[in-house]
């Protein structure tokens, strides 16, 4: 999928699991639900970090690009190291090693760790990188463009301080699910790994499928591109994409924020 539906698909997500905590009578504070359905939107973007067309190898100037580069190397040299007799030949790394569910949770458990021994200024950085590429995936409209950049730039640094002041406030969330003293935003990995597992699933959506499951073997692979029947798949971009799923991760994720909010 292209990265505004990554971005929608992912805020659903969270939306979707803040309900679900409401109904389970664990409601989420507001602030962690925004401030999560914005991380996970951002997160959505993440993967295609092995792509050098991808949103997110543009979000970031130079920094990007170049990180993209040493990601789709890598990722290109785990998967030589690693394919089995019916896994295909294959000239880069995209769709590879961080389109993996081991990937999503090693991420998420990153900045999880981050979060707690960085203290507030790890917070923060975690909250830019992810506000950046929530404005460019669910904004991608306003985003477009180079003279745009620093203009996203400056509103996910003033949105994450912002952000992180109320979360900071007694009751906000800082502490949520894990309250044990020291672990005040262990929970940021949460919407980050579960980011990562949507885009996953919208990438397996279509017609080249998604190597979740790797390194577990299926058969002769090891990077088994995991998806519906080729019959149910659909291309990236096309009309299935843009008419069909984007406007029900739409309605899902209203219909989520109400349910958390108590609203419904």
């Amino acid at each position: 999928m292209m990265g505004p539906a990554h971005s929608l698909s992912g805020a659903a997500a969270w939306l979707g699991i803040g309900a679900a905590a409401a109904a389970a009578g664990h409601a989420m504070p507001w602030p962690v639900l925004l401030v999560g359905a914005l991380i996970c939107a951002g997160a959505a973007l993440a993967p295609d970090l092995d792509h050098k067309a991808a949103t997110i190898s543009r979000a970031f100037g130079p920094v990007s690009r170049w990180l993209c580069e040493i990601v789709d190397k890598l990722s290109y040299a785990v998967y030589k190291a690693t394919r089995k007799p019916g896994d295909p030949r294959r000239s880069g790394g995209h769709r590879t090693l961080t389109h993996t569910w081991l990937w999503a949770v090693l991420i998420g458990g990153g900045a999880s760790v981050a979060a707690i021994t960085g203290g507030r200024w790890a917070v923060l950085g975690i909250l830019f990188v992810h506000m950046v590429l929530a404005i460019e995936g669910l904004l991608w409209r306003a985003a477009r463009g180079s003279s745009s950049d620093v203009l996203v730039w400056l509103l996910a640094a003033t949105s994450a301080w912002i952000l992180a002041g109320i979360l900071d406030e007694p009751g906000n969330g800082a502490n949520w699910l894990f309250t044990a003293p020291g672990q005040e935003y262990l929970w940021l990995g949460l919407p980050i790994v579960l980011g990562a597992l949507v885009h996953d699933i919208g990438d397996a959506l279509t017609v080249s499928g998604c190597p979740i499951l790797w390194p577990i073997p299926v058969g002769r692979k090891r990077w088994y591109p995991l998806g519906p029947p080729k019959a149910m798949r659909f291309r990236a971009g096309s009309w299935v994409e843009l008419k069909v799923l984007m406007p029900v991760f739409m309605v899902l994720g209203g219909v989520g924020c109400a349910a958390a909010l108590n609203f419904i």
